[in-house]
Formats: C-alpha cells, structure tokens, sequence
C-alpha cells in the first residue's frame, strides 16, 4: 500500500494596528487593535479556531482513534503557539491530545515563520532553538524533523540543521 505524508502547516501572523505618528511614545502596543477589523489579531484567531482549528483537529482525532495506522504531522509557528497558549486554551488542547496519541508529530520550523536563514545564520538558529523550546513546554516532545518556511530548501540548509 502506498504511503501518504499528511503535513499541516499552521501559522497566524500578528497584525500590526494602525499606527500614528502621534502615538510614538504614547503607545507601544503594536498589535491591540481592538476594532472589527482584519487589525483585531484576538477576533481573527477566534474566527479561525471556531471554523477550522477545532473541528479539523476533532476530525483528525477520530480519525486517529479509528485507523492505527494513520498518523500526521504539524508544523506550528511560534507565533501561532503564543496566540493560542494566551488566549485559545481549548486550541492548544484540542492540539495536545492530538500530540497525546503519539501518531502526531510536531516538526521543528522558525518560530517566527520567517526566512532568517536566508538573512542571518545565528538569528536562524535562535529562531529554530526557541521554537524548540517552546513545543518542549507545551507538548513535551522534541522536534526530530525540521520543516523551513515555504518548504525552501538548499544543501547549505540541510548542512546547518544537519549539524544542529
């Protein structure tokens, strides 16, 4: 029988407010936007969690429970992890009992989703380590697989990760 990879890349950005010149130095909240828009980064994820989060991971959880063979992996930007371990605690469960099952693997990535190796090897591997930290705490596995944002990849990128 054929094998088939299920990979899930989950990754929502913060957005930045509207920013005015007069609020330098008034406010430094870049991303409280508070308002009805596509700013509001706390509506937007809530809207997401409730469409696709939480009933994609319930589906995948029976579908876990109903084929042993089945298995799946996820690659969770850092930034998606604080949003949710903040303020969406039913997502970041719904996400560990997946974990829970052993049959879903976290895949190591930038935490900041971003293409730093491409910019700066060290701020790289800061970003790698800190996203392995932090899957560490919420999930307590580590990250054997990487996954680079928008799956770029060259042979200096393998080397680096090889030896990290």
């Amino acid at each position: 029988m054929a094998s088939v990879c299920f990979y899930f890349q989950v990754h929502q950005p913060l957005r930045v407010k509207k920013y005015k010149v007069f609020d330098i130095g008034e406010d430094d909240k870049y991303f409280n936007d508070n308002s009805d828009s596509s700013l509001n980064n706390k509506w937007i994820m809530e809207r997401v969690a409730r469409k696709s989060y939480l009933p994609t991971n319930q589906l995948l959880l029976e579908l876990l429970d109903k084929y042993p063979e089945f298995k799946i992996s996820f690659s969770l930007s850092g930034i998606f992890l604080e949003q949710i371990e903040k303020d969406f605690p039913e997502v970041l469960k719904s996400f560990q009992r997946l974990v829970d099952t052993g049959r879903a693997e976290i895949l190591s990535e930038t935490y900041y989703h971003s293409l730093s190796f491409l910019y700066s090897r060290e701020e790289f591997k800061n970003q790698v380590n800190l996203h392995k930290k932090k899957v560490k705490k919420l999930f307590g596995v580590t990250p054997k697989v990487f996954r680079n944002t928008e799956l770029i990849y060259n042979n200096e990128l393998a080397y680096e990760i090889e030896k990290m």
